[in-house]
This record gives structure tokens, C-alpha cells and sequence, in this order.
């Protein structure tokens, strides 16, 4: 049995509802109210499919349908429901209604697994609230540790275990989950990227991924009035910022070897148009495919950073996530290139040059990731748009190589 097509169009489109700025794209920010309406709709359809639903002390959920071996580790299939401000509708969101179209045809197919099949759906894989991303999957394998949770604020102060609060997520059922109850994670994403759509080739199943690195810069200067403060007398945050991350494009550019570095996120403070900025904090980003790549940019970064103390500047850096390239599992390819063979689905091997839950996971269990083509390589906006049937086909893929994860073994 294929993929339901229409079913998956529906999930998307209502998905898609539960935003915070309508006709701009997706703003889905985790423990907001837009969350709690995602995570209802989830858990509603959830059920709806024969899972039984529970959600851990981040509030990733979790729908299960029990294996017919006891204490069998589980297969899980799912991504991330969280959004960046203004994105798009399939980036995470299309890897959860995969997970929810594999549980729909295992129960219109009565499939009994004997390994447990689990439909996950992550929060804050994105990073757009509380910084550093992946949080879902390094909070659920006990990377982020109960100390490290309470400190999390976002950029208005408010805390993460307040925000949970308003949407009646519980942090008291925090628990590290156990490696040894899951068998595989496999995850369906958009690629955010160009090369399938111009390949015209449908489906690509995931070697490895970027190897990427956050960091938080501070530039502490001095605030004064914009009119009565000569210029040789000014320590200017913004200033100083400015020459730091104009000068990221070519630290990326001489690393080479596909090295890329952004600042996406910049906060000046007191941000007043007639007050010297007295402070400026920013986001950079790191990613490369090979390790000595991203740690002689990361070193690079930081020589430069630490250049601009003095003169009533001071700057700190805080690494909010660092995480090598991953490799994914070798017969979970196989068995997805086998799957795509059998439904004479053209595919090819591709890697991933953005971050994924599975980078988390892969350090604990088998992992397996599919992409489809993106409209014109685009991601995190409104405009991004994969072709439903391409998303069918990615799904039925995902779910032959589930049925196969989940059979008893023979000898």
C-alpha cells in the first residue's frame, strides 16, 4: 500500500494554520499557544491512528503502538513541529505528518509490529526561541541536563520553564530516555537546498551531515547620546559588531571546503535611534562537512572576536551548541535505496548541509533520513513549497523500510 496523498495535504495545510503571523509564513515558536494547538492536533490524530500518547518533561510527544515482543526496543519515525519566525510549512512539520501516514497504514493494514513502532514529534529543533536547536532530541538523550533547562530564557527574559508552564508541559517528568528502547529513528525532510530539483531526481536518501557550531557573542561597550558624544571618544557596541560579522564571510570563504557562517540573530540594546549602543549580542553560526573545518573557523572566529577588546570594549563568546558530522547507519540506507528500487523510485545519496534531530540521535541508535526536493532550494520562509507527491512517495518509502525495522527476527 502507497501513501494517502490527501491525508497527507490535509495534515500539512492544518498545520499550517497554527501560526503567529498569518499570510507571513509559519511562526510556531515552542510553548507558545501556536505550540499547544500544533501538539493538540498531533496527539488528537495520534489517537486517532491506535497510539497510545504520552509527552516527556520537554514535551516532545510521543505516540506508540506497542510491539507484539516484549521490551523491544523501539522504531521511531517523526521530526520536529517548532518553526523559525516566518517559515515555511514542511520544514519539520512534513516529518511529523510522515510519522502520523506510517501509523495510519499500519492500522488500515491491521500490521501488529513486533518491535514497537513510535511517532514522535520534537520541540525546539530550530533553536528560534531558546537558542542552540536540537534541544528536543538533546534534552530527551540527556544532553541537556535539569540545570542547564532552568536557565533557558528567551530573548524577552521569559524562561523556558515558565513558557511550559502556559501550555501545561510538565518539566517534573524529565527523564533521560534509555538507548537501548529504541532500534531506529528515521526522519522524512525537505532539503532546503537545490540539488534535487535541479537533478530532477525525487527523493534523497542521506549519507551524512554538516558537522555545525552556535555561538553567542556579547560586545559590551559604552552608552552615550548620539549627539554629544565625540566620535574618538565612543565605545560603540554596534560598531564593533559590525567589523566582526562583516568579516565572517571571509573567514568562511578562505576555509574553504564548503564552510559556510551566518549571523542571524543580532540584538542591540538599548536599541534608542539617538543612544550609542552599550551593548549588541548576535548568533554565528558554523557548518562544514568535515570537523577540522568547522574548529579551525570556530578558532578563527574567536581570534578575531577577542581583536576588538579595548578602548571600553569587551566581548565574551558562549558556545550554546557544538556538533560533529555524522555519518548515518549504513543498512538503514540500504534498506531505504532497496525500498526506493522496489517502488522504481528514482533516489539518490545526498548530504545534509543543515541540522537535523538525527545528529543527536545517531550517536545512540541506527538513523536514516530521506529528503525531498524543496521549490527553488528554498527553507525557513514563506515561500517554501515540496511537491505533495513527491512527499507520498518520500512517506511510502519511509514506511516499507519501517515495516521491515519492525518484523520479528528469523534465522
Amino acid at each position: 500500500m502507497t501513501a494517502n496523498q490527501q491525508r497527507i495535504e490535509q495534515h500539512i495545510e492544518l498545520l499550517n494554520r497554527f501560526t503567529a503571523t498569518p499570510g507571513a509564513g509559519v511562526t510556531r515558536l515552542t510553548y507558545s499557544q501556536e505550540d499547544l494547538q500544533a501538539r493538540n492536533y498531533i496527539k488528537e490524530k495520534m489517537v486517532e491512528y491506535d497510539l497510545t500518547v504520552t509527552e516527556d518533561g520537554l514535551g516532545n510527544i510521543f505516540g506508540k503502538l506497542e510491539g507484539a515482543l516484549p521490551d523491544a526496543p523501539s522504531v521511531i519515525v517523526g521530526s520536529h513541529f517548532d518553526s523559525v519566525p516566518n517559515g515555511g510549512a514542511y520544514d519539520g512539520a512534513a516529518g511529523v505528518v510522515v510519522g502520523l501516514e506510517v501509523a495510519a497504514l499500519f492500522k488500515e493494514n491491521n500490521l501488529k509490529p513486533a518491535y514497537p513502532l513510535e511517532i514522535i514529534a520534537l520541540v525546539e529543533e530550530e533553536g528560534s526561541r531558546f537558542g542552540g536547536g536540537l534541544m528536543g532530541s538533546r534534552g530527551m538523550m540527556g544532553l541537556l541536563t535539569a540545570e542547564d533547562f532552568k536557565t533557558l530564557a528567551d530573548k524577552d527574559g521569559i524562561l523556558a520553564v515558565d513558557a511550559m508552564a502556559d501550555i501545561w508541559v510538565n518539566p517534573a517528568k524529565a527523564k533521560k530516555r534509555d538507548p537501548k528502547t529504541i532500534k531506529a529513528f528515521l526522519e522524512l525532510h525537505i532539503e532546503q537546498g537545490p540539488i534535487l530539483e535541479e537533478t530532477n531526481i525525487q527523493i534523497g536518501v542521506v549519507e551524512a551531515i554538516v558537522g555545525l557550531t552556535q555561538l553567542e557573542v556579547t560586545v559590551q561597550g559604552q552608552a552615550g547620546h548620539a549627539g554629544t558624544t565625540p566620535m574618538d571618544r565612543r565605545s560603540d557596541a554596534l560598531v564593533s559588531a559590525a567589523h566582526i560579522i562583516a568579516a565572517l564571510p571571509g573567514i568562511a570563504s578562505g576555509e574553504g571546503q564548503g564552510t559556510v557562517i551566518t549571523t542571524g540573530r543580532l540584538n542591540v540594546f538599548p536599541n534608542g535611534a539617538n543612544v550609542i549602543p552599550d551593548k549588541v549580542v548576535f548568533s554565528v553560526d558554523i557548518r562544514s562537512g568535515k570537523e577540522e573545518h568547522v574548529l579551525n573557523a570556530v578558532r578563527k572566529v574567536e581570534e578575531l572576536i577577542v581583536q576588538q577588546d579595548g578602548n571600553g570594549i569587551r566581548t565574551s563568546i558562549e558556545q550554546q551548541l557544538y556538533i560533529e558530522p555524522k555519518e548515518l547507519d549504513s543498512s538503514i540506507r540500504s534498506l531505504l535505496k532497496e525500498a526506493s528500487d522496489h517502488l522504481e523510485i528514482p533516489y539518490c545519496s545526498i548530504n545534509s548541509g543543515a541540522g537535523h534531530d538525527a545528529m543527536v540521535f545517531s550517536d545512540y541508535t541506527a538513523c536514516g533520513m530521506v529528503f525531498i526536493p524543496s521549490k527553488d532550494g528554498l527553507s525557513h520562509c514563506p515561500e517554501e513549497w515540496s511537491d505533495p507527491g513527491h512527499l507520498a512517495d518520500g512517506t511510502t518509502i519511509i514506511y516499507e523500510a519501517v515495516k521491515r525495522l519492525t518484523e520479528a527476527k528469523t534465522t
